[in-house]
């Protein structure tokens, strides 16, 4: 199988070991995810109180695609995108000390360390794979940027999934200690392989190019926070939290439906060309894009039709849920394309940088107002939080220009 792997071009083999990469990293971070949120629910934390367990987490990746654009456009990806694995390595052992010491600061300095690690492996990720194709091949670009993409959320469900299980089986701690040795056997094999120049660019950016200059990006930027504000405004804190107080779900089905969604959400996305009709060499503009948004939001508005005047809460949540995790996982596939599509080639880890700031943003601001909102109106009011915010992915996309440059 080696030799098999050693005879591909050398584009495709650097393709497999960043996919890989990146897997390894998200199967932890997802698992991460489902353990502080259910462990610390089960030790008596509020919905809210959960939700600012992640402020950290999420306030730090805004400020890392901002510098990590930058310093991979300096240094290169690979040493980027090796940084965040060693430091979730570092992560994951923070949080193995003895339950009187996991007090709410050092937990959320915990997950600090984690969101700039995973902010890194993601910005380094995506970046990469706009340099591995060379221009003119939107399609390829789409069909990898879907795999890469899809393949990822795939292995953050198994997470989910891995998480729930893992808490069951060794509890926070042996999960945590499992899960660190996992994740230095990855940081080992990519350092070891990974090549030194992948997206450095050929002058040194200096820091103030970090913001962009470009009306596309900043448009673009502005759709993307309000996409994953209006997933992560019920999905973070709400959703698991509800499943377990009001339907009585155990830990471990709370974990294995999340992930199955999650899974299910990533094959889609693999799929996102053929379902979009952009397998072809056709590739996918803003108003494709934005159709695909408006169709997110009319969803959420009839899941909470649904959720006020039918009595089987369960069945049409979980429905609900399903067909909201299908359109939003074609809406992300086709942003994630969108930005690689208008990035500039030579300065691709700075554009993109910038705009998972605006998805880091989104995060942030979705996972705050989710424990908000949940503790004091409910899963409801989570819900038109998300279907407002969605409308306005919409719009925001509907402003591109898709012939703009980004370069500013």
């Amino acid at each position: 199988m080696w030799s098999k792997i050693s005879s591909l071009p050398l584009a495709v083999k650097q393709y497999l070991v960043i996919t890989g990469n990146y897997w390894g990293f998200t199967l932890t971070d997802g698992a991460l995810r489902m353990l502080v949120v259910l462990y610390f629910h089960q030790l008596g934390y509020a919905p809210l109180a959960i939700a600012m367990l992640f402020l950290f987490y999420e306030f730090f990746g805004v400020v890392t695609n901002l510098v990590g654009g930058w310093l991979g456009a300096r240094i290169g990806l690979n040493k980027t995108m090796n940084i965040g694995l060693v430091m979730q390595v570092c992560a994951l052992l923070m949080l193995t000390v003895p339950v009187e010491y996991l007090s709410v600061f050092w937990v959320m300095l915990a997950q600090a360390v984690s969101g700039i690690a995973k902010d890194l492996n993601k910005m380094s990720a995506k970046s990469g794979v706009k340099t591995l194709i060379p221009e003119g091949m939107s399609g390829k670009l789409f069909r990898w940027v879907a795999l890469l993409t899809g393949s990822k959320n795939a292995l953050k469900g198994l997470g989910f999934f891995l998480g729930g299980l893992l808490l069951a089986l060794l509890g926070f701690r042996g999960a945590l200690l499992l899960m660190a040795l996992m994740l230095s056997l990855v940081a080992i094999f990519s350092i070891r392989v990974l090549k030194g120049e992948i997206g450095k660019a050929k002058s040194k950016p200096k820091f103030r190019q970090i913001f962009s200059k470009s009306a596309a990006l900043n448009y673009l930027s502005a759709a993307r926070l309000c996409l994953f504000a209006a997933r992560d405004v019920w999905f973070v804190v709400a959703l698991p939290v509800y499943l377990v107080s009001q339907l009585g779900w155990h830990h471990e089905y709370v974990g294995a439906f999340m992930a199955v969604w999650i899974i299910a959400y990533g094959l889609v996305q693999v799929y996102t060309p053929k379902i979009t009709g952009s397998s072809k060499g056709k590739s996918p503009g803003p108003k494709l894009v934005s159709f695909w948004g408006l169709l997110l939001a009319v969803v959420t508005v009839l899941l909470v039709a649904a959720l006020l005047y039918l009595q089987d809460t369960g069945t049409v949540l979980v429905t609900g849920l399903i067909v909201f995790g299908l359109v939003f996982a074609v809406n992300s596939s086709l942003h994630s394309y969108l930005i690689l599509a208008l990035s500039n080639q030579d300065e691709v880890s700075m554009d993109v940088g910038f705009y998972y700031m605006a998805n880091a943003l989104g995060r942030l601001l979705g996972t705050v107002l989710s424990g908000y909102l949940f503790q004091a109106y409910g899963l409801l009011v989570c819900l038109v939080a998300a279907s407002i915010l969605a409308l306005l992915a919409a719009l925001f996309i509907r402003k591109v220009n898709p012939h703009q440059s980004t370069s500013g």
